[in-house]
């Protein structure tokens, strides 16, 4: 007896899904997988690290250096603290964008606390693999950049920028422009930038506010923090207020 033909699903269809008109599945894709996995997962709000990616801990005359193990060592505690706080759920996960450098250092800093911390990874032309002290059920990997930067900003109560460079740059400002408009409320969400001298070097915000193109009260959208210590008072000052 002949068989018939039996044709593929179209959500098996891996020719129409990979397709220039199945965009729109994959972009919605990467925005419900992660809402899926972040609810079983009982995660309800996150401190995300922001930092350069090229640091490495074992090159010590590296002027960036130090902040690996300041973030090492600002991650564990907060995840120290904010772990005794989750009897329904983790609140205040440590979130990193899921490469080396000082996403590394901050995932570290929250497996020695005995935490779970996110990464959420991007696939690029130069592969960027998942640092190992990602929580494996929070391992996540983007196509786009537009989702994952939704997903890093979507739970974070805090967001603590270490030294970085255009990446870095480019999520502190599209965060600290979302807090200026009001997309995102300045209650809402605490921003740190971590290392003030290279901050201050780095970016002249007095020069914005001279040019016009800022207002003198934008610069109250973060707080500069150089210890360990002290960005994790203020955090946990911040923070409290979410309980």
């Amino acid at each position: 007896m002949k068989s018939v033909y039996e044709p593929e699903k179209a959500y098996n269809n891996r020719e129409f899904l990979d397709s220039e008109e199945a965009r729109t599945i994959r972009i919605l894709s990467e925005i419900l997988e992660p809402m899926h996995r972040l609810a079983k997962h009982k995660v309800h709000s996150t401190v995300l690290f922001l930092g350069s990616s090229r640091l490495d801990p074992g090159h010590k005359e590296s002027p960036l250096a130090k902040y690996y193990w300041e973030a090492e060592e600002l991650a564990f505690r907060l995840a120290s603290w904010a772990i005794k706080l989750r009897p329904q759920g983790k609140n205040f996960v440590i979130c990193t964008g899921g490469g080396p450098g000082l996403m590394e250092a901050a995932n570290r800093g929250a497996a020695r606390a005995g935490g779970k911390s996110i990464g959420m990874n991007i696939s690029l032309p130069e592969e960027q693999a998942p640092n190992p002290y990602i929580s494996s059920e929070l391992s996540f990997i983007f196509h786009y950049f537009f989702t994952r930067k939704f997903w890093l900003v979507n739970k974070a109560k805090a967001v603590v920028a270490f030294p970085g460079g255009f990446g870095t740059l480019d999520e502190l400002f599209e965060t600290l422009t979302l807090v200026q408009t009001g997309k995102i409320s300045r209650r809402e969400l605490t921003i740190v930038l971590y290392g003030e001298e290279y901050w201050k070097r780095v970016l002249h915000f007095d020069a914005l506010i001279e040019s016009g193109a800022i207002s003198p009260e934008d610069v109250r959208l973060f707080s500069f923090c150089s210890t360990p210590r002290k960005a994790f008072a203020l955090l946990k000052s911040e923070l409290k207020k979410f309980l």
